[in-house]
């Protein structure tokens, strides 16, 4: 069977891979894209497609999700946002104790002072914004930038126009592992479909993406955060207008603790259902459904909106984020093992970061100068095993 040759070989057709390939395929490079499984069938199905600059704190994530807003609101443009289902519908965030307005306050005027749009709003604005949130609250927050999208209409979409790009793709397709040439360097890999051969080599594929990098010989910790989203029936529009969450949200978001944590996040899709999340917990690969965090989530939920009672839950799933242990995803060419270029460990920010993600690392590999300053992302700043 002939060597495949490309430019770029993508492992993984997740949103954070789709993103390679389609900035790499309109950078002029030629891509091949191949994924074990289906398209978007990793933690990308098991998302909820969010695009937040309101959960970061500053510091390099923060400036990642500001360029990466304005280029999902570029994609919407020129795609098409309906063929993503990308919506600009703003983010809300509630405080419901003083305590926790006095934390929103402070983490407010820190983003605001890194280039965030936000304002604060008092507890009247909140019942203009969500008229059925709860009026138990203190303090609130308003972030016209975040947005949402369908993560796997998305992925595909991305998809489909690399390859109008001229970018293949294959499913279905294992990596069994990376190809080296004389002087260690990765020059593609070895697939149940044979053998692919290119310049570079990008491990987008999430939560696997330890184990891609261990293929080459490096270290990269990315480890599954599992956790669950609540769907319900279908609701009439409106009932919940924008991505709305509690201020203890993004303190979960930081944390790196290995046990359960919840913090309630409830938003309306196009299709009316509404979304309720989110839990996380560090328990490997382990899909057990734990009833107890269902419970626990249902019951936060009701807490910001008291009608969700009275609300039949359609399903629930769960999902697998790749977790590192500073939070912050791995960018990048590898100089331990030249070639290969990382693309995972986005946690739960990979919807939101993968459009960021794929622009930078076209730019990087097509000789132009990042937008942002990858260093903080660098592959090999782990010197610590993580168990």
């Amino acid at each position: 069977m002939p060597v495949v040759t490309v430019d770029v070989l993508v492992i993984g057709a997740g949103m954070v891979g789709s993103a390679c390939a389609y900035h790499c395929a309109e950078a002029g490079l030629r891509v091949a894209v191949v994924d074990r499984g289906p398209v978007a069938g990793g933690t990308t199905s098991g998302g909820e497609g969010n695009i937040l600059v309101s959960d970061k704190e500053p510091g390099a994530e923060l400036e990642m999700a500001l360029l990466s807003v304005q280029l999902w609101a570029a994609l919407g443009e020129r795609i098409g946002a309906d063929r993503l289902e990308l919506e600009p519908k703003g983010g809300v965030v509630v405080a419901q104790t003083a305590e926790a307005a006095a934390g929103l306050a402070g983490l407010v005027a820190a983003q605001r002072a890194d280039g965030v749009e936000v304002t604060d709003v008092s507890p009247a604005e909140l019942a203009e914004l969500e008229p059925n949130l709860t009026r138990e609250v203190s303090a609130g927050a308003y972030y016209p930038q975040d947005m949402q999208v369908q993560p796997m209409l998305a992925a595909a979409e991305l998809l489909r126009q690399a390859r109008l790009r001229g970018a293949t793709v294959r499913t279905g397709c294992e990596v069994l592992g990376l190809r080296t040439g004389p002087d260690g360097a990765v020059i593609g890999a070895t697939t149940s479909a044979g053998e692919i051969s290119a310049r570079y080599t990008i491990n987008a594929a999430g939560t696997w993406g330890g184990e891609v990098a261990a293929m080459a010989g490096v270290n990269v910790p990315v480890l599954p955060r599992k956790g669950f989203i609540l769907v319900t029936e279908p609701l009439p529009p409106a009932v919940v207008r924008h991505k709305v969450y509690s201020a203890d949200y993004v303190a979960n978001v930081a944390s790196g603790d290995a046990g359960l944590e919840t913090s309630v996040v409830v938003e309306g899709t196009r299709a009316g259902t509404v979304l309720i999340g989110a839990s996380r917990e560090r328990v490997g690969f382990d899909r057990t459904v734990s009833v107890a965090v269902l419970q626990r989530l249902a019951a936060q939920a009701i807490g910001l909106f008291p009608f969700l009672s009275d609300v039949t839950l359609l399903r629930s799933y769960l999902g697998f984020r790749p977790y590192c242990p500073d939070h912050l995803p791995v960018i990048g060419e590898d100089p331990r093992a030249p070639g290969l270029v990382h693309a995972c460990g986005h946690e739960g920010a990979g919807i939101g970061l993968s459009a960021a993600t794929g622009h930078l690392i076209a730019q990087a590999l097509t000789g132009e100068k990042p937008d942002l300053d990858l260093a903080p992302f660098r592959p090999d700043r782990f010197t610590v095993e993580v168990a």
